[in-house]
């Protein structure tokens, strides 16, 4: 394809999604800045963006499907070979035993949604029911809770808060919020404005922050306990605004009446004086926006922290105004979850929220005699083998499947579990969007054109999706030649057609996405198919919130509504403006019955009440540590980049430690140690930082992957932090593990 000076696209290494432009020498990214005509980053970008050629021109990229062989070694087979035996593996597993043992697990990483979208095609000519992915490692319990309190997810808006509020969030690192850095910056040097950070280690964010509270590690609900009963102690409250809009508040402030917030400041470690301070600071100001993240979600008490940090905001008035809590429109949501009586996964029986089965029980699903565990498993864009709980009992369950496929761009640890491996396209060599789309009061979705040819021998998930349908006889092509005549036509008969079509049938109506793929798409500009199920979503849209739709520039009633709302989506290279929204549009999207916020939640308010006599150390005399297994650091990027040259810094991945500890152990910086737990040890580098407290160490996210050397063997660098944690260190409820909150024992090596 031709190759323009500048390539505007978006970095894909976390949810902001920030616009991007790339300068190309033939394949490889010469250089990356940040985009200042895309509509919601205008220019901003971090540092991380700028290493992107390290994912795009690795030598971990596929090239051909794989096979696995009966000695455990793979062989590279054509895609129509590959398609027919992937089909018939998955059908043999349906037809034997079910669909329902047919696991999907995956959907897409940070900027990688459109194959996912195309995946309940798949799973539907399966009938395949269970599914995960990464948001049941950590958002399943905030999930429920929002669903509880609000029917709909909520988010802040930091540019205007008066107050910002930070909990198990570093978003100096992990970022997760417009132009981060920036913001930061701003409320930090603001003399009337605020920053609340709670966390056990003194973070980048911390460090500019007002108000530190630097809990005690795994200790949060303590301290975020004390904080609303001392809202309710000193009659903090915002009456009006709870008298008006909250339901259930009376269960609340009973049970907040007998926190002991004495005796809970001393369990989590901060002062008194200075917790009351911190609340006060948040009960008078303005406007609060509130922020929890992995932190706090996968630690102990996860779905409770949850809990508790939405009731800090509620009972502080917070909620559909600017600078506070909001709930921002969805072109695709990500998850629904609901509150109520949940589904249970099939041999463990725990909570399904979201339609999530808990990660950390996807291998006793599997290493059962149980017979309806799971016997097949489909992952896509996902590396569970490694981000999940007790790698190598996830690799064993995956070698006790009866057969498995991974759908990704390299040779991924999980890969080397399946009985086939389906190279994909990368992120920039096809039509891909995120569904990250969080802000309020406007909100912008960014679907990116390829800047690249894609790779010889992969193909775009949407693609492989269809392709394995059809293998499998859910599409008829007789139908789809039908339906893309008409599309042809116009987008009116079309739009007839599919509805026709896939309403006689509910089967047809579940393979929407490959259908529009299928008969849609190739009408799109510039090979755009994969876009053609944001047209149904665009509908949707301009459906749910018509006023928002107009006020973001796009013209029409009804149906011309959607589509001038889908085509703008299409045609614009810097993200589009779908929706702007009123502040007080928030309450329309709260759906619990009375259109009130609910807080009176009896299975939280149980946990609360039992909180007194609930534990606030997990440690033991053989392991007196807390390792968080995951830090997010400036090197750190998930498994994206499995090439470790584009670490300028900390290559291996250190060991943080405090000096107490260090000193104690007798170890300086570069010194080595074996860290271990109940379930491995890995070997690492210290690196003594006085940002922990005693007690607790640190490990990166991201590394122990391996990859290709010059020589073609494997290096890897770096310790997988799960090699370490282990499955039943879980939320109680939501099933999330702790990877942040693992007892752990460092011993001195040499």
């Amino acid at each position: 394809m031709d190759q323009p000076d500048w390539n505007p696209t978006v970095c894909i290494l976390c949810e902001c999604n920030c616009g991007v432009e790339v300068r190309l020498d033939g394949r490889r990214f010469a250089r990356i800045r940040g985009d200042k005509q895309h509509a919601a980053s205008k220019g901003y970008t971090c540092e991380k963006a700028l290493r992107l050629d390290h994912y795009q021109n690795g030598r971990h990229r596929l090239t051909s499907p794989m096979r696995r062989r009966p000695d455990g070694a793979y062989e590279e087979v054509d895609w129509d070979t590959a398609i027919a035996e992937v089909a018939a593996g998955l059908a043999a597993v349906r037809d034997e035993h079910g669909g329902h043992t047919i696991f999907y697990y995956g959907g897409g990483g940070q900027g990688n949604h459109l194959g996912g979208a195309h995946s309940p095609a798949l799973r539907a000519a399966l009938g395949s029911r269970f599914r995960s992915n990464a948001l049941a490692q950590e958002k399943t319990g905030e999930f429920w809770v929002n669903a509880s309190v609000a029917g709909a997810n909520t988010r802040g808006d930091f540019a205007n808060a008066e107050v910002a509020v930070f909990i198990g969030k570093n978003p100096w690192q992990s970022h997760g919020i417009p132009h981060t850095r920036k913001t930061l910056k701003e409320i930090s040097n603001d003399p009337d404005r605020s920053m609340v950070v709670i966390d056990p280690r003194r973070t980048e964010t911390a460090d500019l922050a007002d108000y530190y509270l630097q809990v005690r590690p795994g200790t949060d609900a303590f301290c975020l306990a004390a904080m609303v009963a001392i809202l309710v102690e000193e009659d903090l409250v915002d009456t009006r605004f709870v008298s008006d809009n909250v339901s259930g508040v009376d269960a609340v402030l009973a049970a907040a009446r007998e926190v002991p917030v004495g005796e809970f400041a001393g369990r989590c470690g901060i002062d008194e004086t200075l917790l009351r301070d911190t609340v006060r600071r948040i009960a008078t100001a303005s406007s609060v926006s509130f922020f929890e993240d992995l932190g706090i979600q996968m630690a102990p008490h996860s779905t409770l922290n949850s809990y508790l940090d939405k009731l800090l905001w509620v009972l502080t008035g917070n909620f559909a105004k600017p600078g506070a809590m909001n709930a921002p429109s969805a072109l695709i949501p990500l998850a629904t979850a609901k509150a109520g009586s949940l589904k249970r996964s099939p041999v463990a029986g725990e909570r399904i929220i979201g339609g999530m089965v808990p990660c950390n029980v996807i291998a006793d699903e599997i290493l059962t005699d149980h017979p309806d565990r799971y016997r097949a498993m489909i992952v896509e864009s996902a590396n569970p083998a490694h981000s999940l709980a007790d790698s190598s009992r996830f690799r064993e369950a995956m070698r006790a499947l009866q057969f498995s496929v991974v759908i990704d761009v390299a040779m991924t640890e999980t890969a080397r579990e399946a009985s086939y491996v389906l190279p994909a396209s990368s992120q920039y060599e096809k039509w891909e969007a995120t569904f990250f789309t969080f802000e309020f009061p406007t909100n912008v979705f960014s679907l990116r054109a390829p800047i690249l040819d894609p790779l010889p021998g992969t193909l775009p998930e949407p693609e492989i999706h269809y392709r394995l349908c059809r293998a499998l006889g859910a599409i008829d092509d007789e139908m789809v030649a039908s339906l893309r005549a008409a599309a042809g036509r116009s987008r009116a008969e079309f739009a007839e057609a599919f509805f026709v079509t896939t309403s006689s049938d509910p089967l047809l109506g579940r393979m929407a996405p490959v259908l529009l793929y299928a008969a849609l798409g190739p009408t799109l500009p510039d090979g755009a198919a994969s876009a053609a199920v944001l047209w149904a979503a665009a509908h949707r849209a301009a459906m749910a919130y018509p006023d928002a739709v107009r006020r973001a520039g796009h013209e029409g009633e009804g149906l011309e509504l959607g589509e001038a709302l889908f085509d703008a989506l299409v045609r614009d290279r810097r993200g589009t403006v779908f929706t702007v929204h009123n502040y007080e549009d928030s309450w329309r999207e709260v759906t619990t019955p009375n259109g009130k916020l609910n807080v009176d939640v009896p299975e939280m308010l149980d946990r609360l009440r039992a909180l007194p006599d609930a534990p606030d150390a997990h440690t033991t005399d053989e392991y007196p540590f807390v390792l968080a297994a995951g830090e997010r650091r400036s090197f750190t990027a998930n498994t994206i980049f499995r090439d470790p040259g584009w670490r300028k810094r900390d290559p291996e991945g250190a060991l943080r430690m405090s000096p107490a500890d260090a000193e104690r152990l007798g170890i300086h910086s570069g010194g080595r140690v074996r860290v271990s737990t109940r379930r491995g040890s890995i070997d690492a580098i210290v690196d003594v930082s006085d940002t922990l407290q005693p007690g607790h160490i640190t490990l990166p996210n991201g590394l122990g992957v391996d990859y290709p050397s010059d020589d073609g063997s494997s290096a890897v660098a770096g310790a997988a932090p799960n090699e370490l944690t282990w499955p039943e260190l879980r939320d109680d409820f939501a099933g999330t593990p702790w990877h942040k909150h693992v007892p752990a024992r460092v011993d001195v090596l040499g």
